[in-house]
């Protein structure tokens, strides 16, 4: 167990050195800290991501909705970089107040609306062109519910596990132990679903899959935190069969490449505005 020493104040105060790795881009208040307008490139939907797990969910139903001929679903894809805090842009800001990737703007109205937070771009994407999202019950209600299952669940494995193991400026044990007990607890839930099922909302490929693929399907084929031994993730047959399944679709392919600013630079496409950047 850890040593460590350090007892809570009676009153916590922000300094400057807060956070380690991501000292210069988390702080206790909210709003721009520099004016910046975003960029607006020619199609109607503008997409300010970058490329992490929350950033492929959006890019990966873009490309879905290509794949399937809706020429609507053309994009642009702006570089937000939050390692340079680009999310505290005024610009920004502006669509996003919470300062979080991805947001998104649909100007192909008479009025241009925001849209921000991944799992609510995805509903909205899927209302407005009528796909991965069954508009019957019971179908439609299991989908949402593994929809928000994710939005509820990943914060533990990224803020929680994947801090902790990965980033964190220290290790200790109880955090490190906590968590990964908790990210086990959620393989085993989707192991036993895919168990029954072919996608995680049933037996049609979903707004659900494309949500909780770039999170649990990238960590049970190791991509994610170089984790993959530590959670003993082979022990998830299921999971790992559909997170192949996924994977082998050329949207996801492509939809995981846009915003990139990690991994093989081969695969980076830091900005997409046409469809022969993904080439």
């Amino acid at each position: 167990m850890s040593n460590s020493t350090y007892t809570p104040p009676k009153v916590w105060h922000w300094e400057a050195g807060n956070g380690g790795k991501f000292a210069n881009i988390n702080r206790p208040i909210s709003g721009a800290t520099h004016e910046k307008e975003l960029p607006i490139g020619k199609h109607p939907l503008q997409l300010y991501s970058l490329g992490t797990p929350n950033g492929q969910k959006v890019t990966i139903m873009l490309e879905e909705l290509l794949e399937l001929g809706i020429k609507e679903a053309e994009y642009d894809a702006w570089l937000i970089n939050i390692g340079d805090g680009d999310q505290f842009g005024s610009g920004f800001v502006e669509i996003n107040p919470n300062s979080k990737i991805p947001a998104l703007v649909d100007r192909s109205g008479s009025q241009p609306i925001r849209v921000f937070e991944s799992g609510s771009i995805l509903t909205y994407l899927a209302e407005k062109f009528s796909t991965f999202l069954p508009t019957t019950q019971p179908e439609r209600a299991e989908t949402l519910s593994w929809l928000f299952w994710q939005m509820g669940s990943a914060p533990f494995v990224g803020g929680g596990f994947g801090h902790f193991f990965a980033y964190a400026p220290e290790k200790f044990e109880y955090p490190i132990n906590r968590f990964a007990m908790e990210t086990k607890r959620q393989l085993d839930v989707l192991d036993k679903r895919l168990a029954q099922n072919q996608f995680v909302a049933g037996e049609h490929y979903s707004i659900a899959d494309i949500a909780i693929w770039p999170w649990y399907g990238a960590l049970v084929k190791g991509w994610q935190y170089d984790a993959g031994e530590f959670l003993s993730v082979h022990e998830y047959k299921h999971l790992i069969r559909w997170a192949d399944e996924v994977y082998a679709r050329p949207a996801v392919q492509r939809g995981r490449r846009v915003n990139r600013l990690q991994g093989d630079p081969a695969q980076q496409v830091r900005e997409r505005h046409d469809a022969s950047d993904l080439r």
